[in-house]
C-alpha cells in the first residue's frame, strides 16, 4: 500500500523499517540526512505529477512511501487487555483514523472494527499519524460475537447513547470495553441489547451530538483515568 504525507511516513522509516518497501521523494530536503543514509537503496526521486498520481491528488508533501499492509491482531490478543474499543459499522477513513490516534495515545490496549468487509488502510493510517502502526486492530463482521467474547473475558461493556449516564458521574470498571456506534444510526439494536451500561457526554449547551471521533476522544480520556 502507499502512504504519503511527512509525519506518517518518518513515523513508518523510523519505527518500522521491515514494513518499508520503496520510498518516493518529490521534494528536496524531505528527508532526514540519517534516514537517506539508511533507506538510499529504496529511494527514488519522482516528479510531482507522479506523487500526485500516487497519492490519488492527497496532499503528500513530497514524501510518499510503499509498505506492507499491517497484519490484524488475532482477536485473543486484543481481549486480553483492560481496555478494548469495538466501533460499530463506522467506515469513514478519516474518523477511525482520529479514532485510532486518540485510542493509541490515550490508552486503549486494541480495537475492533466491526459491521463492515474492509477498510481503506492507508487512509486510515495517514488519518491516524502512523498510529495505526502500533495498536492492536483487526475488522470482524459480527459484533455479536466479539461482545460475547469480551465479556466472556472479563469486560464490562460499555455503549456511547445520548441517553446513557454522565460520564462525569462514572467510574469504570479495569476491564472495560467501549462501543461507538456511527454518527447516523449510533449503536445497533443488536449490539445495544448486549451491553452493560450506556454512557454520554454532559453538554452545556443544546446540541444534537459530537462527531464521532471528538466523542471517542473525550469518552476514551475518561474511561482511562476514571477507574474502579
Amino acid at each position: 500500500m502507499i502512504v504519503y504525507g511527512k509525519q506518517v511516513v518518518l513515523h513508518a522509516l523510523r519505527h518500522h523499517p521491515d514494513e518499508i518497501e520503496k520510498i518516493y521523494i518529490a521534494k528536496k530536503g524531505v528527508l532526514p540526512r540519517d534516514l537517506f543514509e539508511a533507506y538510499g537503496d529504496r529511494i527514488k526521486f519522482i516528479e510531482n505529477r507522479w506523487a500526485q498520481q500516487l497519492s490519488k491528488g492527497g496532499n503528500h508533501q513530497g514524501l510518499l512511501a510503499e509498505m506492507r499492509e499491517p497484519e490484524p491482531a488475532a482477536l485473543a490478543e486484543i481481549k486480553s487487555g483492560d481496555f478494548v474499543l469495538v466501533l460499530d459499522t463506522l467506515t469513514d477513513a478519516g474518523n477511525i483514523g482520529a479514532i485510532v490516534r486518540s485510542a493509541y495515545a490515550l490508552g486503549v490496549d486494541g480495537i475492533v472494527a466491526c459491521g463492515v468487509g474492509q477498510l481503506n488502510a492507508a487512509a486510515i493510517m495517514r488519518t491516524s499519524a502512523g498510529a495505526l502502526m502500533e495498536m492492536p486492530f483487526r475488522v470482524e463482521r459480527n459484533i455479536l460475537d466479539v461482545l460475547h467474547e469480551l465479556s466472556q473475558a472479563g469486560h464490562i461493556l460499555y455503549g456511547a447513547s445520548m441517553e446513557g449516564e454522565a460520564i462525569e458521574e462514572k467510574t469504570f470498571a479495569r476491564r472495560r470495553t467501549l462501543v461507538m456506534g456511527s454518527e447516523e444510526k449510533g449503536i445497533s439494536k443488536k449490539a445495544k441489547s448486549k451491553l452493560n451500561e450506556t454512557i454520554a457526554i454532559r453538554m452545556k449547551r443544546e446540541f444534537d451530538s459530537l462527531n464521532v471521533s471528538a466523542a471517542a476522544a473525550i469518552l476514551i480520556h475518561r474511561m482511562s483515568y476514571a477507574i474502579q
